[in-house]
């Protein structure tokens, strides 16, 4: 068996994200900058820009998508905006918002694209969190700050984050055989939480029927 994976991982609950957009809107509001549009970065951004909207009285909400975390704990080198729009923002007010900065640039692009293609009046960024250590700029409103890097597994990606740190995890043996009981005792190692058994084995169900495992009985084993 090789080496498990070790990543320090972050479940988050639908209240924590209210309470953290709540504060974000209020911080926005504080400063005294008044949006006329909240650009979503997708995917992650989609929960928390509505919900700024809704705290802010913000009808206008778009969205840009912006290739980056191409899977869980993993980016690619340079982010890019996968379908480049043109959209008419003279004289608004931007602000562009997404879950978390961590190394910048999924923000950096959208806000160079929006500004390039769009004209807005103004643009500025908001995340619920940032981690400074890595990130290369810093949002204009941000409301928790991360001092060591960790994966947030947000309620929105759990399935997806869930499948892909199984993944990770069972890639340490590609050709074991693994029973659920052994992967809920290898995520307790690789990234320090106890799940359920319960969720363990809907887990592995899930990554089944997406074709990343293959069953043999009561075990798995990564699909070739």
């Amino acid at each position: 068996m090789g080496e498990l994976p070790s990543m320090k991982v972050k479940p988050v609950k639908w209240e924590d994200v209210a309470y953290w957009c709540k504060l974000l809107s209020k911080r926005i509001r504080d400063s005294g900058y008044r949006p006329d549009v909240v650009i979503a970065i997708a995917r992650g951004g989609f929960v928390p820009a509505r919900l700024v909207c809704d705290y802010l009285n913000i009808v206008d909400l778009l969205s840009i998508k912006v290739e980056h975390w191409i899977e869980t704990g993993k980016h690619i080198e340079r982010a890019y905006i996968k379908y480049p729009f043109k959209v008419d923002l003279t004289g608004k007010r931007v602000l562009i918002v997404d879950d978390i900065c961590d190394t910048g640039e999924s923000l950096i692009v959208a806000r160079e694209h929006v500004e390039e293609h769009c004209k807005p009046l103004e643009v500025k960024t908001a995340t619920m969190q940032h981690i400074p250590s890595v990130a290369k700029i810093e949002p204009d409103f941000y409301v928790d700050v991360v001092k060591e890097w960790t994966w947030y597994m947000y309620p929105w990606n759990y399935t997806e984050d869930m499948v892909n740190l199984t993944r990770k995890i069972m890639n340490s043996d590609p050709q074991k055989q693994w029973a659920p009981e052994e992967v809920k005792e290898a995520f307790k190692i690789a990234y320090n939480l106890d799940v359920p058994l319960e969720t363990i084995k809907e887990v592995m169900e899930e990554a089944t029927l997406r074709g990343f495992l293959e069953k043999n009985g009561s075990k798995y084993k990564l699909k070739t």
